[in-house]
């Protein structure tokens, strides 16, 4: 093979690899919290103004606008979200939910529930 060759080659390689990364979405599964009322009107990280009435959720590190499909794993309940702020440091919960979110997979009285989250399109 001429070197030229095994460049392009590579080049190629390095492509298809990249392409592949990125069509690859976020699913994980692990413990979700909702946020307490007193967040009600505040600021988030995205600049947009949390409302308790809103289906928006925090995540550590997806970008903010993604939208994830959120299910409770003990009753099987799915609702969608939008990314709209950061959290949970230190923490093992893997989502923050606003209240009306939390609503929708009755987790209410649990505080802390075990959840699956996937990214979609």
């Amino acid at each position: 093979m001429t070197r030229r060759w095994l460049i392009t080659l590579t080049v190629l390689l390095m492509s298809i690899t990249a392409h592949a990364q990125k069509d690859t979405l976020y699913k994980q599964t692990g413990m979700a919290s909702y946020y307490a009322k007193k967040f009600h009107g505040r600021k988030t990280a995205s600049g947009e103004i949390f409302s308790k009435d809103s289906l928006t959720a925090a995540h550590k590190t997806l970008p903010f606008g993604t939208r994830v499909k959120v299910t409770n794993l003990k009753k099987n309940q799915s609702f969608i979200v939008k990314i709209h702020d950061r959290g949970m440091k230190g923490t093992n919960r893997i989502i923050d939910l606003s209240p009306k979110a939390a609503l929708q997979i009755d987790m209410i009285r649990h505080g802390l529930i075990k959840v699956r989250v996937e990214e979609i399109r």
